[in-house]
């Protein structure tokens, strides 16, 4: 298999495994959104983390693969692709990007569909479609607009330029830059931190903050308004409260 998932103490880890640059072709593509579907089923996988190795994350789609399809081919696979992407985008858990080496094409998609991406030093990043006469088509145009705006996302589609780890983290494109050899190691404690948190407040405040951004502000508070009110009828809401007020705040352990 070109993916695993291996799941302790709450952590689902994404690996991808397609050596020696984990090119996503139709086979990995498949794979990724099986594993993601199955990440939102599993009781026992509380956050994610997605990993590509300690050399490279994802150096993007199957360029060999590609140059065999013609349109009709595309036509039919484009919606496969952008629903592998979709499905790790809408694991209900939080979801951490472990970006070493390069992240390039659908590489750089796949870091898109995290909530919180931590890049090695070395780390490259970049959507260089446009050099092959084509666009982002996992997700690229939409998801990196909405996360660096409008004018920085046309600027390395247009160009197809790859930046460095410290732009990617001036630009808001990573949130955190590290050592190569911390990656991993951080982006699971990231991961484990809020695998011991409120399952069910996570998935309301991911939920609220996603759905929000795609719709006008009165929609969204009234997102946010539901999944509040309904949050007074979990456990852990119980948990939480109790705790705050016989033990002082930060204190809850949430089942």
């Amino acid at each position: 298999m070109t993916v695993h998932l291996e799941a302790a103490d709450g952590v689902g880890t994404i690996r991808l495994d397609r050596p020696p640059m984990n090119a996503l072709d139709s086979a990995t593509q498949d794979r990724l959104r099986e594993l993601a579907e199955e990440a939102t089923r599993r009781e026992d996988v509380r956050s994610v983390v997605i990993w590509g190795g300690e050399k490279v994350f994802a150096a993007g789609a199957d360029i060999k693969e590609m140059r065999d399809m013609d349109h009709a081919a595309m036509v039919s696979r484009a919606g496969d692709l952008q629903g592998a992407f979709t499905a790790v985008a809408r694991i209900p858990k939080p979801v951490v990007a472990a970006v070493t080496g390069y992240a390039l094409g659908g590489g750089c998609e796949l870091a898109l569909c995290a909530d919180y991406r931590i890049a090695a030093e070395n780390a490259k990043l970049g959507q260089p479609e446009i050099l092959l006469g084509l666009i982002p088509g996992a997700g690229g145009t939409q998801r990196l607009a909405r996360l660096v705006g409008p004018s920085k996302a046309k600027d390395l589609i247009f160009t197809g330029r790859q930046v460095r780890a410290d732009e990617a983290l001036s630009i808001g494109l990573v949130d955190r830059v590290v050592p190569a050899e911390e990656v991993y190691e951080q982006a699971h404690a990231w991961a484990a931190r809020l695998a011991a948190g409120p399952a069910i407040a996570l998935r309301a405040a991911k939920e609220s903050v996603d759905a929000g951004l795609e719709t006008d502000i009165d929609t969204g508070l009234a997102i946010e308004r539901g999944w509040f009110a309904g949050l007074f009828a979990t456990e852990d809401r119980e948990t939480g409260m109790r705790s705050f007020v016989e033990d002082g705040p930060g204190k809850a352990k949430f089942r």
